[in-house]
């Protein structure tokens, strides 16, 4: 049976594929971000998985103001990378897994999960950037994705208890796939930062550094966190920390935390990053 055998977190700034792709991860500025990610990239070479799960939110590339779904599940073979104004980034195509997908998007819904399925979608930086961080520059993926985009941009967004309760119900589907597969699930996004108005260029370290700890000790809260907390404590784009819950709830009750990297500044936000693993699972 198909298994999911960790769950990773990361911020998906778009800077950090800029830098990346311009090669400047070796300057001052750029190498203490991307330095927190050798220990990753080596854990997935060990790891070997054989689907991503990756949990992201579009930024105005597939969807727009005339479609908004909630929760999107990409059910393709293949999927372009978008342009998002400077052309897409030079990284492969992304390679889906349908089986996998649309076995994952049946049991959902008949989970009674509304998700929306997509079976031509480009992805931007909020699914790519991840991708290079965890596995960098390669000529071609070495995973085959199931993209799952939310909704944090426009109100009103998932609560974190729904988005629990869908990484549960991902786990169950995952769980019930016949065919023997090494699967992950990614939250990204995040963490504090705010790009607009008054409070733009907001960091809240204690708050980020508050919300790693608790995806491990203290996860039943998290999930009951409210929307206005997300916004007062770590600006209007903090709300993409929700999408870490999918990743989170997927896991199951008891996790090992394996790796954590924070950093700030990268752009005009702070780098998250943990990689967790479960211990044991409680998703009946």
């Amino acid at each position: 049976m198909a298994r999911i055998t960790a769950g990773i977190s990361t911020s998906h700034i778009p800077a950090v594929g800029a830098a990346l792709d311009n090669g400047k991860i070796g300057e001052a500025y750029w190498k203490p971000v991307f330095a927190g990610y050798e220990w990753v990239k080596q854990y997935e070479k060990d790891s070997k998985p054989d689907v991503i799960v990756l949990v992201y939110n579009d930024h105005a590339s597939a969807f727009d103001m005339k479609i908004i779904p909630t929760f999107a599940i990409g059910c393709a073979e293949e999927f372009p990378i978008a342009d998002e104004g400077w052309g897409p980034r030079p990284v492969p195509a992304v390679q889906g897994h349908p089986d996998l997908a649309w076995h994952i998007a049946q049991c959902c819904i008949l989970d009674e999960f509304d998700l929306t399925i997509i079976n031509e979608m480009a992805v931007d930086h909020g699914l790519t950037v991840p991708m290079s961080l965890m596995f960098g520059q390669v000529p071609e993926w070495p995973v085959k994705v199931v993209p799952l985009a939310v909704n944090v941009v426009t109100y009103p967004p998932p609560s974190g208890n729904r988005c629990w309760l869908l990484g549960e119900a991902i786990a169950r589907a995952v769980a019930s796939f016949p065919e023997d597969l090494n699967v992950q699930i990614w939250g990204t996004g995040g963490m504090s930062h705010q790009l607009q108005g008054p409070r733009a260029g907001l960091i809240n370290k204690a708050w980020d550094q508050a919300f790693l700890d608790r995806l491990t000790s203290d996860p039943e809260a998290l999930r009951h966190m409210p929307h206005i907390e997300y916004l007062r404590e770590a600006g209007s784009e903090g709300i993409e920390l929700v999408m870490w819950l999918i990743m989170r709830g997927a896991l199951g009750t008891n996790v090992r935390e394996l790796h954590r990297h924070y950093h700030v500044p990268a752009s005009n936000t702070a780098v998250g990053h943990i990689v967790l693993e479960p211990t044991g699972k409680d998703l009946s």
